[in-house]
């Protein structure tokens, strides 16, 4: 085995990658407080070619330094807004079409094995506070919520490492050129 250089991992440019087709996909952080959590957000949408990346709350927006480290430049290339709630940014979601689902533990959560996206239909993603999750108010505003099976004492994960969980799931699902 011989491990694949940058070069020859043919990666596109920002402007190629600015006009290529996107999974279907916005992710909401809902108040995310690290700018390490929500820079690893930036890297892992760009990976996965999630469309938007909607900025709630207390949530740090670029730029920022903190943010720069852990998403190395992709906070450049994942289209951003900010919205002061999460809840009026669910709200503008619906109003455009979306399906919103909170990935967090509530009853009558699907667990995200048994999830199955609907090609042709656009998804919006919330994930909450690293500490407190999605807010009620904002679980209460979704269309339904998602949940990763866990076997271990602590039953939660790392916001981010969450992200990167039912974002490959998506992607592995619904992406485009599938």
């Amino acid at each position: 085995m011989r491990k694949i250089t940058n070069e020859e991992l043919g990666r596109p440019t920002p402007e190629a990658y600015a006009a290529m087709e996107k999974m279907a996909v916005t992710v909401v952080l809902d108040n995310v407080r690290s700018m390490q959590n929500v820079g690893a957000f930036f890297r892992t949408s760009d990976a996965f070619g999630v469309e938007h990346i909607a900025l709630c709350g207390i949530t740090a927006t670029p730029p920022a330094r903190d943010i720069h480290k852990t998403a190395l430049g992709a906070e450049q290339t994942v289209p951003w807004s900010y919205y002061e709630s999460t809840e009026a940014c669910i709200d503008a979601l619906h109003e455009r079409g979306y399906l919103v689902y909170a990935v967090e533990q509530v009853d009558g959560a699907t667990m995200l094995g048994d999830f199955r996206p609907e090609a042709g239909r656009r998804y919006a993603l919330v994930f909450g506070n690293e500490v407190d999750g999605v807010e009620q108010e904002a679980v209460d505003r979704c269309d339904g919520a998602i949940e990763i099976p866990q076997m271990g004492v602590k039953h939660s994960l790392n916001v981010s490492v969450s992200g990167g969980v039912v974002l490959w799931d998506f992607f592995w699902r619904i992406r485009p050129n599938r």
